[in-house]
C-alpha cells in the first residue's frame, strides 16, 4: 500500500478496510526493551537503544508481528536532535539516528513478511497481514525527560513558534524516513497541537499523520486543556487521518473516544497505558496500580462500540496484551445495521484470503 500518495484519509479507509475494519497498534517499547535487557534509565529513554541496542528494538517490534499488530511505532518517541547534539552528536549524526528508528521497523516488517511466506518454524502458527511503520514523534515535554508531557505545563513558558522550530527538522527527517505515516502522541495541550498542524501545512509535509492527546481525568488533556478543543484543531488538518487517546488510564477511554466523536468524523485511536501511574520524581510507574493483561482486553469490545477502530497499548502493555487485542478484533462484528454487518463479514472473508 503506497500510503504516502493520494488522498491521505481515503488511503487510511482503505487499510482499515483492507485489514477487516478494525486495525491493531502494538504495545509499549519500552516496557519490552527494558524486559529484554535494555537500561533505560538516561534522558534519551528508549532513543537510547538507537545508538546502542539496535537489535533489541527490532526485537521487539517483531514480537509484536507476532502478536497480530498490524501498526508498528518507531522508537523516536524521545530521539530529538536537540537530545542527540547534548550527547556530542552532530546535527547530521543525529538525523541519521531518527531515520535509523523508521529504517529497523521496516527492516522488522520485511523479515517478519519473509519469514511468514518461507513458514519458518517460529512462524509457523503465525499468518501474514497487513503493515504500516509509524514514525513515533513525542512531545517537547518528553525530550525535557521530567514528565512534564503527562501535565504540559511546560506550554507557560512556551510560545507557538519556539515549539515549531523545535519540532521542524525532526518532522521533516521522519517524514522522508520510510515510514507510512507519523504519530504524533501523547499531546499534552493545545499549544502543541497548533504547532503540529502549521508544521505539517507550512512543510506541504506529504506522510500522513495521526494525532494522540493524553489525559488524566477522562474530560481534558493532560494541561487541562479542553480535549474536544484539541481534537478540533487536529480534525482542522487534512493531512491528519486519525485522531485519538494514547498513555491515559482504560478506564477513561469510552468516554474520551465519545467527546472525540463529537468533531471529527476521521478514524478515532486508542492506545491506554496499563492504568498504573507514573512517578515524574522517581521516573518509575507505581505498582499495583493498573489492570491485568485480561481486564485491558476486556474493555476492547466497549472501545470498538463506542467507535474507536485503531486499537493498541501504550506504557507497560506488552506482546500478550496486543494477542488479546488482535484475539478480540478478529471475531468482533459491529452492532450497526444487517447490511453493515454483512460488509463486516465480507471485509472478514477477504482479509483472511488475502493472508
Amino acid at each position: 500500500m503506497e500510503f504516502g500518495s493520494g488522498d491521505p484519509e481515503a488511503l487510511m479507509r482503505d487499510f482499515l478496510r483492507e485489514v477487516g475494519g478494525c486495525a491493531v497498534i502494538d504495545g509499549g517499547l519500552a516496557t519490552e526493551l527494558e524486559a529484554n535487557g535494555a537500561d533505560l534509565n538516561d534522558p534519551l529513554w528508549s532513543a537510547k537503544c538507537l545508538i546502542s541496542s539496535s537489535h533489541l528494538i527490532r526485537k521487539v517490534h517483531l514480537d509484536y508481528l507476532e502478536a497480530g499488530a498490524n501498526i508498528i511505532i518507531t522508537s523516536s518517541y524521545q530521539a530529538t536532535i536537540q537530545g542527540f547534539e547534548s550527547r556530542g552528536f552532530s546535527a547530521e549524526e543525529s538525523e541519521a539516528l531518527l531515520r535509523k528508528s523508521a529504517e529497523i521497523a521496516c527492516e522488522a516488517r520485511d523479515i517478519f513478511y519473509k519469514e511468514c511466506s518461507e513458514g519458518f518454524e517460529n512462524h509457523n502458527k503465525t499468518k501474514k497481514h497487513t503493515v504500516l511503520v509509524a514514525a513515533s514523534i513525542g512531545s517537547y515535554g518528553a525530550y525535557l525527560a521530567d514528565g512534564s508531557e503527562y501535565s504540559g505545563e511546560y506550554s507557560k513558558e512556551m510560545t507557538l513558534e519556539k515549539l515549531k522550530n523545535f519540532h521542524r527538522r525532526r518532522v521533516e527527517v521522519l517524514a522522508e524516513s520510510g515510514a507510512d505515516l507519523i504519530a504524533f502522541e501523547t499531546i499534552p495541550n493545545k499549544l502543541e497541537a497548533q504547532a503540529y498542524v502549521e508544521l505539517l501545512e507550512e512543510n506541504n509535509t506529504r506522510t500522513p499523520a495521526w494525532f494522540s492527546f493524553n489525559s488524566k481525568d477522562g474530560v481534558n488533556v493532560v494541561s487541562g486543556d479542553s480535549l474536544i478543543e484539541c481534537a478540533s484543531i487536529a480534525d482542522s488538518c487534512k493531512k491528519v487521518v486519525a485522531i485519538g487517546i494514547n498513555c491515559t488510564p482504560p478506564r477513561f477511554i469510552q468516554g474520551l473516544i465519545l467527546s472525540i466523536r463529537k468533531v471529527t468524523k476521521k478514524p478515532i485511536l486508542i492506545y491506554p497505558n496499563s492504568g498504573e501511574r507514573y512517578d515524574a520524581e522517581k521516573k518509575e510507574w507505581v505498582a499495583s496500580t493498573g489492570v491485568t493483561d485480561e481486564d485491558f482486553v476486556s474493555y476492547v469490545r466497549v472501545w470498538c462500540e463506542a467507535g474507536a477502530c485503531l486499537i493498541g497499548g501504550c506504557c507497560r502493555t506488552t506482546p500478550n496484551t496486543i494477542r488479546g487485542i488482535s484475539k478480540v478484533l478478529q471475531n468482533y462484528v459491529p452492532n450497526e445495521s444487517e447490511e453493515d454487518r454483512i460488509l463486516f463479514v465480507v471485509c472478514l472473508l477477504l482479509r483472511s484470503i488475502w493472508r
